[in-house]
């Protein structure tokens, strides 16, 4: 699923191949931008801000949210119903599938969106006191939502959210004032996001074999890599929830 190290990473991908180049194809299947076209116009930059991404091109800003299932690609892909915007410059074939947001925007006020995100764990906003100070905002707030919370901080989504309390040893019901010490949290938080910003395959425990790279995300009934005790887990109301009995309290 598409959290904020996927996003900048993709940023980082379209970005290299689009940036510097005039579009010869823009082609947007949304109604409300159908009749948009960029065509002509130069991709000034490619960048991400937490869960979003911008493609700046001329006066304008594309703006996309991946949600849960969406994804940027590039090469000929299959142009079905999903599709939600083709660009293309030169040899270079951009899609956006399954995009949950996409908008053209003034580039000038292309901030707008996401003027209400916390500190952006990838960018260069970021600020573990900050970040830190609007976790603790609300004491009772439980330590799963605080963290998925994109106004607290921008770029956890659920495995992170898992990950990170499992690495601190609180579960994810956990009331955000039981923590000893959020700075370094939040700054844990930074260095995951941080080393997997350039590939594809998360890892958290530092191990990337194949089975190996996450502490308890995705790992019910299995042992926890710490102490042996079978993984528990929670669907939820919202997010499924993972956690070791013996290593979280």
């Amino acid at each position: 699923m598409p959290e904020g190290d996927t996003v900048f990473h993709t940023a980082a991908v379209l970005g290299a191949a689009l940036a510097g180049k005039i579009l010869t194809r823009c082609d947007i299947r949304v109604p409300r931008y159908a009749t948009v076209d960029l065509t002509g116009q130069r991709v000034d930059q490619v960048i991400s801000r937490g869960k979003h991404l911008f493609i700046r091109v001329g006066p304008a800003s594309i703006h996309s949210h991946l949600k849960m299932d969406g994804s940027w690609r590039l090469g000929n892909q299959p142009v079905d119903h999903r599709v939600r915007i083709i660009l293309e410059a030169d040899d270079v074939h951009a899609v956006g599938i399954d995009l949950g947001t996409l908008e053209v925007l003034d580039r000038d006020h292309d901030g707008e969106p996401v003027a209400d995100l916390g500190p952006d764990l990838l960018g260069p906003d970021w600020d573990p006191d900050t970040a830190a100070a609007n976790l603790l905002a609300d004491p009772q707030r439980p330590l799963a939502a605080a963290l998925l919370d994109q106004s607290v901080l921008a770029g956890i989504g659920n495995v992170y959210c898992n990950e990170l309390c499992f690495v601190v040893g609180r579960l994810p019901t956990t009331p955000v004032a039981a923590l000893a010490d959020p700075v370094r949290l939040v700054s844990r938080a930074r260095e995951m996001l941080w080393a997997n910003r350039l590939r594809w395959t998360r890892c958290t425990t530092g191990d990337t074999r194949r089975g190996r790279q996450l502490w308890v995300y995705g790992r019910a009934g299995l042992p926890c890599r710490r102490c042996g005790t079978r993984v528990d887990f929670d669907r939820g109301a919202e997010r499924i929830k993972f956690w070791c009995p013996l290593c979280q309290q």
